[in-house]
């Protein structure tokens, strides 16, 4: 059995998985109206971290999160020859070095934390958080490593925005995942960590299950989604498969839902191919905002904790239908005792990943 937990979210909403569950269930968002944040100086709402700023706020974000996960473990095994940390991200610390974007940071956090390997970068659009929790299921399975730490993170910049903004594709207001009224993605920053383990002893709480998915890639379009899900469904179809889990088994699916028309509409058309179009169903980035390569960890941060206090959490935004196939879209907060999660995430240049969290 594959382990994962000890999760930590560092977010608007705070600086730890309890205390963005709190906000969660209260239903807060970190999203904001940021003055002049433009590329034409116009108001934008974003996701920003209070007191984020300055040089280094990537490495910041890493380090913190990763402080705080070695408080839930037995940290001994940082400095394991057998634990390796995976870091997920789009575009790392691009405002501090433009040509490389990574190497300060890997160094950093190897030196601080007396590391025995390098930390290996996982890259791949807003797929990365689900890659690398996927990745490092894979290599725990073939004993390649016994302890797998996965950071996903990634901090708001201009450059992001700026080219998101040239697609047309930001949300003149907090974005509205699955609505009918969206018009575009939020951009947050956060950044979000998890241990996967082939040990239960390692963590000082009781971890959950981690059914390793798959990706597959649609090679669609540079940036634009299938309009027939097809690499959504075989991704799901795959991780579903590998594991003998059938569609009575899903309790829940945490969707990747950025609330751009072409994204969601692609994902209610791959649910609706794979029969799971009435199992409840949520996007994350009405509180967070769309946080690229960092999201898949933190939603499956999110998703932990949904499962540890058997409640699910609401999409916030959504109001109208707003899909060519039905979805059963969570409107409130509601009880529910949750053994199968399945999350998935879809990104530029057609790709798509999924994973399951199992409860013991």
């Amino acid at each position: 059995m594959i382990y994962i937990g000890a999760e930590v979210i560092v977010s608007p909403l705070g600086d730890s998985a309890e205390d963005n569950w709190n906000a969660l269930r209260e239903n807060r968002s970190g999203i904001a109206l940021v003055p002049s944040a433009g590329f034409n100086q116009e108001d934008i709402h974003l996701s920003k971290i209070a007191g984020l700023n300055g040089p280094l706020r990537f490495q910041q974000l890493v380090i913190k999160a990763l402080s705080a996960l070695k408080e839930r473990i037995d940290a001994s095994m940082l400095a394991s020859d057998r634990t390796i940390v995976l870091i997920s991200s789009t575009k790392g610390a691009l405002d501090d070095n433009l040509h490389d974007q990574f190497s300060q940071t890997c160094a950093a956090v190897k030196q601080q934390f007396h590391l025995a390997h390098l930390p290996m970068v996982i890259s791949n659009a807003c797929i990365s958080g689900v890659l690398a929790l996927n990745m490092a299921g894979n290599m725990v399975e073939i004993g390649q490593y016994e302890h797998v730490i996965v950071i996903g993170c990634d901090a708001a910049s201009d450059f992001v925005l700026y080219g998101f903004q040239s697609l047309f594709a930001v949300s003149d207001k907090p974005c509205a995942p699955f609505d009918a009224a969206r018009n575009g993605i939020t951009l947050g920053e956060g950044c979000g960590a998890a241990l996967v383990s082939a040990s239960k002893s390692v963590f000082n709480n009781t971890p959950l299950q981690l059914l390793a998915g798959a990706s597959a890639n649609d090679a669609n379009h540079i940036s634009g989604p299938s309009r027939t899900g097809e690499g959504l469904v075989r991704s799901v179809s795959r991780t579903m498969q590998r594991h003998g889990t059938g569609t009575d088994e899903v309790d829940f699916i945490c969707a990747h839902g950025t609330g751009t028309v072409f994204n969601d509409e692609m994902e209610a058309i791959a649910f609706d191919r794979l029969a799971l179009s009435d199992k409840p169903l949520n996007s994350l980035k009405g509180y967070f905002g769309h946080t690229l390569g960092a999201a898949g960890v933190i939603e499956t941060a999110v998703c932990m904790q949904m499962m540890r206090n058997g409640m699910l959490i609401k999409s916030l935004g959504y109001r109208d239908a707003g899909t060519s196939k039905p979805l059963n879209v969570i409107l409130e907060n509601q009880p529910k005792e949750l053994r199968t999660i399945l999350k998935t995430a879809s990104g530029f240049g057609g790709g798509n990943a999924s994973l399951m969290i199992r409860s013991l």
